[in-house]
Formats: C-alpha cells, structure tokens, sequence
C-alpha cells in the first residue's frame, strides 16, 4: 500500500464514518415519528400477499410503467443503484490498492459483464430522467409542471450524484484497464476498455477515484441524513415498506381505491353505537392522528407529481394538488416531531397533554407548529386551507397513478370526518344534501313513495322483492335512477332490455333508499351506516336464504356499485354486484340480445372514475358500445384508467365549483374535440355533468349524452320510443 492509498482509506474511512452515524440517526428520526400515528394492525395481515406484491411492484416497476420512457429509465436507475451498490462496496477495496476488487465474486467475469450492462443503461436512464426533469421545470414557458411545487435541488441533486457515481465507477475500471490491472476481458466490458484506451497510464488513478467515487456517495448520504424530509432521496428506502404495508395488497391498481378505509379509532372500527366523542377519535384533527401508514405515506412521497399531473382539481385551476397536500402534511409532521415526542399535543377534549416542564426546552418553532390547525386558511395558520381539502372529487387519480401506492383518498376522508362530524365545518350548499339523506332517504329530497314512478309507461310489469320469489338479479335502480329526470331514461332503458332478455329481475321500490356514497365521501359516516345498515337489513332480507354467488344485484350507478360491493361487506352484507354494462355485454355475447341497426353519427365514452379507475371495469361498456354502433369508437386522448373525472364525485355533485375552470367543462371540450355526436356515459352523475357542459357550450343540438344502455336498446329496437313516456321532473 503506497502513501497515495493511505491517505485515500483514512480519508474515505471518516467520510464514511461521519454518513453512517448521521444516517442511524436520521432513520431513529424518521421512525420516531411514524411511530407518533394511530395504530394499523390490519396493515401486517396477508404477510405472503404484501410480499408477493411488493416484489412485483418493485422489481418489475408495474406503477412506474404505465410512463413506458420514464418507467424504463427509473427502472435502470433503480437495478443501478442496488446492483451497483456492489460497486461502491468495491470501491473500498480500491482505494487500498491499485488492483482492489471485491472478494469471490469480483472476479467473475459474468459479474463484470452484468455490472457493465447495468452501469451502461443505468447511466442513459439518469440522463433520459434528468431531461425530462428540465424539460418540465415549473419555470418553463408554456404550461403547468408536474413538477410545480415540488423541492427541485433535491431532485437535480439526486440525479447529479446518481450519474457522477456511475461516471466514476467507469472511470475506476478505465484507470484499471490502463493500468492493466483490470480482470474481464473485452467482449464483457467494452464500455470500461473504451474508457481505459483514453486514459494515462496512472497507478493511483484507480485509487484516486474510488475515493472520489465514495466521497459522492457518502455525501448524498450526509445530505439526505440532515434532510429527512427529502423525499425524492428517501424513497427509495422507504417504498419497499410503504408497497408492503399497502391496505390491499392483492388489488391490481392503488389499494386506495374502491372502498374508503373505515372509520377508526386507536385501530378500531368505530361503533358509533357506542362511541364517545371525548373518549374516541372522530376522523383527523391533527397530523398524529393518522395512522402510522399515514405518516409512512407522506415521509416515501417523492415528489414526482404524477397525482398532480392528472388530478382534475389541479388541471382545472382549483388550489388542490394532491403532491403538495402530503408535502404539506409531511413537513407539518416533521416539525411538530419535536413537541410531540416530548409528549406534548391535545387530548380529544382539546386540552393540552403535556406538562410546562416536558415543553421547556422547546424552541418557540416547534410549539408555534404544535398549535397550528390542521384545517384552516391562510388567517388562522391552518396546514390545509378548507378550499384544498373541498376540491377533491375522490376520483382516485392520483392513487392510480402513485408509484409508491400512497392512499391520498383516505387521507382526505379522513380530514373531512372530522369537519363534518365535530366541527360541522363544510360547504354550506351540502347540507341541504345531507338533510335529506336523514330525512327523505336520498339527495334530491324527493318523496319515498315516488321512487317507482320511473315504471310509469312502460309496457311491461316491474316486478317487487315480496311480490315475487323467483328472480334472478335485484336491480338497484339508486336515487338518481328514481328521482333525476336524465338517470330514469336509463333505469327504463336497462329494464326494457333485461325484459327483453328474459332476466328475470325485481326491485325494492319504495323499500330501498340512498346507498350512503355522498355521505360517506363528504365525510359524515353517521349518515352513512345509518343508510348503509338499512339497506343491508333490507338485502338481507331480501336474499334471505341465497348463497352469496345467487345474492346478485345490477346497479346503473357505478357510485352504488362500488359502495354495495365493496363498502356493504363492512356492515355485514355480502352480495354479487355487477354494473348495467358488464350484465348488458354478457347479455349481447350470449345472444339474448341482438344489436339490429347500428347506431351512428360517431361516439366517444367517458370513463365514470368509480366504475373505470376504483373497479377496473372498462371492457364491458366497449364491448356493448363496439356491438351497437357504426364504426369504431372515438376515444378520447384521457380514457381507461386515466379518464378526466365529471366532476360530481367526492359529494361534489351537491357543491358550487367557485374556483377555476369547471371541471365538467374540461372534460366536454375534450369529447367534442373527438368529432363524436354522441357522447356515452355509465354514469348518472357523469351524464348531468357532462350534459350540463355540452349545454353550457351552446351545443346541445349537436353532441348528445347517452347512458352506454340507451345506446344499446336503439339499436336492439330501433323501432320503440326510447325510455317510455317521461314523467315529471321532481323539484330538488
């Protein structure tokens, strides 16, 4: 060992020491904190599924893909930096001699070759991700940035160091190689032997690098370490965990889609029954009061802005950016840390838990953030404004498209809870909605006893559980079914064609009531499984006797659809659900209904975010639509899983859209740039929407909105008054 070597080992030995102990200690940090959130013992069921599933996720990037060129690149950059961790370790046995290499397999030539590989494509990777980080600043002329808000020297940081390890490690093998001290031969590593060829003859190059090559590494180390925020660096410790402790691992998309997580306290379901305000936790008040999950869920966000990128609130000039709410509630959590462990924060009666002495040593910072609200506008130092939090239409965007499965839906759920039920904080104009789900059973306020009138006109019976013991599918007509003028000629259209198929069906009629979605979205849960456990006595009821594989319901709301199916078995209620076009595309493949005449004039199909994104239902409404109309359909550039939400779900069909550009509107000039003179939905709330739009641009004579089931019974029978005969519109 030369003096050039003992200089470069005593220098990367204390470069390394110093990263390592400020790296225990951010960790101890970092842990500290997520250990400060509600307790989650549901997140350590199904071991072997979260395994499974984590594995999948990572190593073969199926998130980061749905990006091809970004999800490619992430994924050498990734392989690069486990694999190539090898390389770092490596370098330690290289700055201690000319001709160090890492013992057993250093020597294997398929290790050069793969190593080579990785480092190659690993390096075109970083390039490909830092272009397009520059490409889509937040300053760039033109446009809004996915990456807008977001910490951007953490980011071009990362990328720097990233690619000046692989420089190096390239470097390292050159002087190697010019040295000839190098070990794999040239058909394995042509790259290193290129690099070697332009390089002097120098016996402490390799040396002299490796040190360098450490001391890169070692100070993202140290720099991350004293930012424990940093997200961009973190994740890729922390997504391993967060994809494992994801709330359904077996789900194909986000586990934060579909059904909401119940309402809990210190991990319980909540039984409110037998709840008490002072003594259980009523949704989120503070940050500590999410669960560890939770506070696991902002500490992996990396910033990348793909929730951002597709969220309709954010694309339509609303304040809500579901990046920035979870940077807003980390960095709240990571400067509250302080007061907190030092046992600080309220009780559930708003009084303060610790002591004048625990807080004495505090810095006048970490009191200031334990006293900040977490719901509040810029006047009462609130963490999240209201307008943030009343944005969102929970139409799982950014859920779907998160490559670290952080559940933003329930955490939003979860804030809202606690607005709606202790501090009856929520848009005004949603009340009236929520007086009528206690009092009237549906939104509309409309009278029980004329939930049937939409069979009026109709030249068959409609059949009632209780009148008749022998049918097959309960169709769940829902409250817009009954009730809203546009929704009742798609509860005739899907009646007229199961009679047509010789389905045998019934209603409940006046015996069912609101499924409790807007209640449970807005955040009032009372309201909630007050409907929700009615209704599944009632099913009950009703399939009383059936196995679950015969307790089969059809519903023509995808809001109802997922609320039954996925949010029933909460409460105790078990059923088969399928939506009207999934029934309806089975129906025309088996023959019971036959298409005659072609529908035409050009359609186009809005993706309902609760049937598409939450469920993955987006063949069946294609195939119905591929079966009945002329030519092909005229998808809109957002379709399938990344369809442009109507705007009405999260209960924001019953608020004003006061802030930017409405969102339905957005969503309407996108389907008539598509040419389509018809524009089908599988959605009643999408076809108000969306027929409230194409109105709104003055083209309700050209562009229709149909539900995918009128469009089908035209063509079926062409012939027959669509809907029957109209009713009167009933006053909301």
């Amino acid at each position: 060992m030369g003096s050039v070597q003992i200089v470069t080992t005593i220098l990367a030995a204390g470069i390394t020491a110093v990263a390592v102990w400020l790296a225990v200690r951010a960790v101890l940090k970092m842990t500290a904190v997520i250990r400060l959130g509600q307790p989650a013992p549901e997140r350590f069921a199904d071991k072997g599924a979260r395994t499974k599933t984590m594995l999948v996720e990572t190593a073969g990037h199926t998130r980061m893909l749905k990006w091809s060129v970004v999800g490619a690149a992430h994924w050498f950059v990734m392989v690069g930096f486990i694999v190539l961790s090898l390389l770092v370790l490596e370098a330690y046995f290289e700055v201690g001699t000319t001709n160090g290499g890492l013992p057993v397999i250093g020597h294997w030539t398929i290790f050069g070759l793969v190593t080579e590989i990785i480092g190659v494509l690993g390096l075109v990777g970083i390039l490909v991700l830092m272009a397009i980080r520059l490409r889509n600043r937040p300053n760039r002329p033109g446009g809004r940035s996915r990456f807008t808000g977001s910490t951007m020297w953490q980011g071009y940081f990362v990328e720097w160091i990233v690619l000046l390890v692989l420089i190096f490690g390239l470097l390292i093998r050159g002087f190697k190689v010019a040295t000839d001290h190098f070990e794999y031969p040239l058909w394995a590593t042509p790259v290193s032997h290129a690099v070697g060829a332009v390089l002097p003859d120098w016996s402490d190059g390799a040396s002299v690098a490796a040190l360098i090559k450490i001391a890169i590494s070692m100070t993202w180390l140290i720099v991350i370490s004293l930012n424990v925020t940093m997200g961009v660096a973190w994740h890729r410790f922390l997504a391993f965990p967060n994809i494992f402790f994801k709330r359904e691992p077996a789900k194909p998309a986000g586990s934060g889609l579909g059904a909401l997580r119940p309402m809990t306290s210190q991990g319980k379901p909540l039984d409110f029954e037998e709840a008490d305000p002072e003594k259980d936790q009523f949704g989120v008040a503070h940050v500590e009061q999410f669960s560890w999950k939770g506070l696991l869920d902002f500490s992996t966000c990396t910033e990348c802005g793909r929730c951002q990128s597709q969220c309709p609130a954010w694309n339509t000039g609303k304040p809500l950016s579901p990046k920035l709410l979870v940077l807003s509630l980390r960095d709240h959590a990571y400067a509250k840390a302080p007061y907190l462990l030092a046992g600080g924060g309220k009780d559930l009666t708003g009084e303060e838990k610790a002591t004048q002495a625990q807080l004495a040593h505090l810095d006048v910072l970490s009191l200031a953030e334990g006293d900040k609200p977490l719901i509040g506008d810029a006047e009462s130092g609130g963490v999240i404004d209201p307008d943030v939090l009343w944005s969102c239409t929970t139409c799982g965007a950014c859920v779907e498209q998160c490559p670290v499965d952080i559940e933003h839906v329930d955490h939003i759920v979860d804030m809202r809870r606690y607005q709606v039920l202790i501090e009856s904080s929520f848009p005004s104009e949603a009340g009236v909605m929520l007086r009528n789900l206690e009092n009237k059973g549906n939104p509309w306020g409309a009278p029980q006893n004329t939930r049937e009138d939409w069979t009026k006109g109709l030249d068959f019976e409609v059949p009632r559980v209780g009148e008749v013991d022998d049918f097959e599918y309960l169709f769940w007509v829902g409250c817009a079914g009954a009730f809203e003028d546009r929704a009742k000629k798609t509860t005739r259209a899907v009646a007229t064609l199961l009679n047509e198929a010789g389905v045998k069906f019934a209603i409940l009629g006046e015996g069912e009531t609101c499924s409790g979605d807007p209640a449970r979205r807005i955040g009032n849960e009372f309201v909630f499984q007050m409907l929700a456990q009615q209704n599944v006595e009632t099913l009950n009821e009703a399939f009383e006797g059936r196995e679950k594989a015969k307790r089969k319901i059809v519903a023509t709301c995808p809001h109802c659809f997922n609320t039954l199916g996925n949010e029933y078995g909460q409460l105790g209620g078990e059923f088969e659900v399928v939506h009207h076009t999934q029934l309806l595309a089975h129906l025309v493949s088996t023959g019971k209904l036959t298409p005659v005449q072609p529908v035409d004039g050009g359609v186009t199909y809005h993706d309902p975010c609760y049937l598409g994104r939450h469920n993955r239902v987006f063949a069946a409404p294609r195939e119905v639509l591929g079966d009945a109309i002329e030519g092909e359909i005229a998808e809109m550039p957002r379709n399938s899983e990344r369809s442009f939400c109507c705007g009405a779900g999260g209960a924001r069909m019953w608020m004003e859209e006061k802030i930017g550009k409405r969102i339905n509107v957005d969503r309407v000039e996108e389907a008539m740039a598509t040419g389509a003179k018809t524009v089908a939905v599988g959605c009643p709330f999408c076809s108000t929407m969306l027929s409230d739009g194409v109105n709104g641009k003055g083209a309700g004579e050209q562009v229709e909105v149909i539900d995918v089931a009128t469009v089908l019974l035209r063509s079926v029978k062409p012939e027959q008054p669509q809907g029957g005969k109209e009713t009167a519109p009933v006053a909301g």
